[in-house]
């Protein structure tokens, strides 16, 4: 019996920007896959229609720069949004080192969002029953480097 093919509508809905604050980088140094760097976040902010608050002091990101150049980034944050409820917010992603993020990370500058590839999917966790959708919703973001070091990402909803 052959499989069929059926085509399927999914799309991407903007969903909240997300901004976080991060301390200049803790080199941990080579690691068995590539080069280890450590960015906490002191603060940001989270800014959509159905979500917004804070981002809380605490997370980071433990980022692998393999030896191909490319970044794989591992992090975890908590929001507190602005009723007052906690989300918790993790995720992996890749950042491509290319010129323009080299120079925003020497000089503190910022890059836009075509100049590099800079995606991650990440993963939104809560106890809170306002926002319990998102513990069953598929997330997929863009990111780019803010001038001064921060970073900023376009957080969509997948449909």
């Amino acid at each position: 019996m052959g499989a069929t093919k059926s085509a399927v509508d999914v799309g991407l809905e903007f969903e909240f920007e997300y901004h976080a604050m991060l301390k200049p980088p803790v080199e941990i140094g080579p690691c068995p896959y590539g080069t280890r760097r450590f960015y906490e976040a002191v603060g940001g902010e989270v800014t959509g229609e159905r979500i917004s608050g804070r981002v809380l002091s605490g997370g980071g990101d433990w980022i692998l720069i393999g030896p191909d150049g490319w970044g794989r980034l591992d992090v975890r944050a908590q929001i507190q949004t602005a009723d007052n409820a906690l989300i918790f917010m993790s995720y992996f992603g890749v950042l491509e080192r290319n010129d323009a993020v080299r120079r925003a990370t020497e000089t503190g500058g910022g890059t836009d969002y075509e100049e590099h590839y800079f995606r991650t999917a990440p993963r939104l966790e809560t106890g809170d029953a306002r926002y319990a959708w998102l513990n069953q919703t598929l997330f997929v973001a863009q990111g780019r480097i803010y001038p001064g070091g921060d970073v900023q990402y376009r957080v969509f909803r997948v449909t």
